[in-house]
């Protein structure tokens, strides 16, 4: 049973400091699944204290007993994956396929890079007589999305155990049962009392508190850019360490002598996968003036391949955005773009045929959209894609980088080297050319109002390490 009602503090399921509880509801049906407790700031002083507590020790182990406990989290998750993809898929409305392959999988497959990061790294050098030592930074608080729940909590949670650090993390209240699962699989696989802590809650409460709280070391997030920066600035009194992934509005660039129907076609898969709510969504297709008419006929039919349903049928590619307010979101942002003139598709408002409940959203896509349109500027969250035209290369790039975002893009050419060169134009932390997508080892992170952080692999793990340098120590 997963203990829906209690928090994981210093190794035991502990009882909420003070009764408080939120319905966990179904995006498929609308329907109330089960109620989960929230948080208060005394629960967080709690897991904190556990943390700080373990620190010392858990500081001081070798990089052999932390490879031992990263493989034994990666055999007890290997083993619970159906339990994980089976609670994304009821909570955040992933397709079941979906959710076991990519999303559940994620989370298995930073523990594994960050297993074979830590059997290499050096976190000892020299510079002249200075031993340089990289230490772990302290106590991390580390608050997660919905949307990738599990990605996102393996993408903290291993590169902190890793470095030596203790931690406490805040799930998404929408998608609390793959963390408590999670948590199950830490306390099997023997992770050291008080190393991990868990305490579901909402951002104004559990959130505010631990990026306030003077023992927290390093506050990591991933989110909205406004509740980025919320933490932000709570965490400033206290000089604490701030890592962020935060919102984008990605370019996908298709120049003029790419294959087009294939560059459409999987730009609009990527786009509407886990239902258009991921922060790198290709969402800016950017294509040639001239071929602007071709790539919406491409584009619309690749839509109209798609079966938007339950969740747990087979036949499903799309399921539900994960909850009412963010439907109503989606909806506001279709009907904005039709208001300010861009030319609609395929899709639109209200639900898809043949649903009648549910938080579903038709796939959408808009073509003549202009970089005035709030469509083109603003993250909307959802399986709306902007299909807007470029005169010239040069012009595609100018289109590309104005936005305040800048987390991902992506380009396509006939020529790898044209591509290489758009590439390295585009300002943003991660760029895929030719349809290659990121490697679990690169990193991952943002330019501008998309964050200030980097995850994943060795680059991931150094986050949380505060760097030493001892002044005279190979003096002999």
């Amino acid at each position: 049973m997963v203990q829906r009602m209690k928090f994981y503090i210093d190794g035991i399921w502990t009882e909420p400091a003070s009764p408080n509880r939120m319905a966990v509801v179904n995006p498929a049906n609308e329907e109330t699944m089960y109620e989960i407790a929230l948080g208060s700031k005394a629960d967080v002083d709690a897991a904190v204290d556990a943390a700080k507590r373990s620190f010392k020790d858990f500081s001081n182990t070798s990089r052999d007993e932390r490879l031992a406990l990263l493989g034994r989290v990666i055999d007890v998750y290997r083993s619970r994956i159906a339990d994980i993809a089976a609670s994304i898929s009821d909570e955040m409305g992933a397709p079941l396929g979906l959710a076991d392959r990519e999303h559940a999988a994620a989370g298995l497959a930073h523990f594994e890079t960050i297993r074979s990061v830590l059997e290499k790294y050096s976190f000892e050098d020299t510079i002249g007589s200075s031993l340089i030592v990289r230490e772990p930074i302290g106590v991390v608080g580390m608050i997660t999305p919905w949307n990738w729940p599990m990605n996102q909590i393996g993408a903290k949670v291993a590169p902190a155990l890793a470095a030596g650090c203790s931690m406490v993390l805040k799930p998404s209240e929408f998608t609390p049962s793959c963390a408590l699962i999670f948590a199950e699989i830490l306390h099997e696989a023997g992770v050291p009392r008080g190393v991990f802590n868990l305490v579901n809650g909402l951002g104004p409460e559990v959130g505010v508190a631990m990026s306030e709280h003077p023992d927290i070391d390093m506050m990591s997030f991933t989110g909205s850019t406004r509740a980025g920066v919320d933490v932000a600035v709570r965490s400033a009194a206290t000089v604490k360490r701030v890592s962020q992934e935060l919102g984008g509005k990605s370019p996908n660039i298709i120049l003029d002598d790419a294959d087009l129907e294939q560059a459409v076609a999987s730009g609009v898969a990527y786009m509407m996968l886990n239902t258009g709510q991921s922060c790198d969504a290709p969402s800016r297709m950017i294509v040639p003036a001239a071929k602007m008419r071709e790539a919406a006929r491409i584009a619309k039919m690749a839509v109209e391949q798609m079966k938007v349903g339950d969740p747990r049928a087979v036949a499903t590619t799309h399921g539900p955005v994960v909850n009412r307010t963010q439907w109503g979101r989606i909806q506001a942002w279709i009907e904005r773009g039709l208001a300010d003139g861009a030319t609609l598709v395929a899709g639109g408002t209200g639900l898809p045929e043949g649903l009648n409940k549910g938080y579903y959203v038709r796939p959408t896509i808009f073509a003549d959209v202009t970089t005035d349109m709030a469509i083109a500027q603003e993250e909307i969250f959802g399986p709306v894609l902007v299909l807007m035209k470029a005169e010239d290369e040069a012009h595609a790039i100018r289109i590309a980088n104005d936005t305040p975002y800048g987390l991902a893009g992506y380009v396509t050419s006939g020529s790898v080297e044209r591509a290489r060169n758009v590439a390295r134009q585009v300002r943003a932390g991660n760029v895929n050319i030719q349809g290659v997508f990121a490697d679990w080892a690169a990193p991952f992170g943002g330019y501008k109002r998309s964050g200030n952080g980097r995850e994943w692999g060795k680059f991931g793990m150094e986050e949380f390490l505060e760097t030493k340098a001892i002044a005279g120590y190979l003096i002999e």
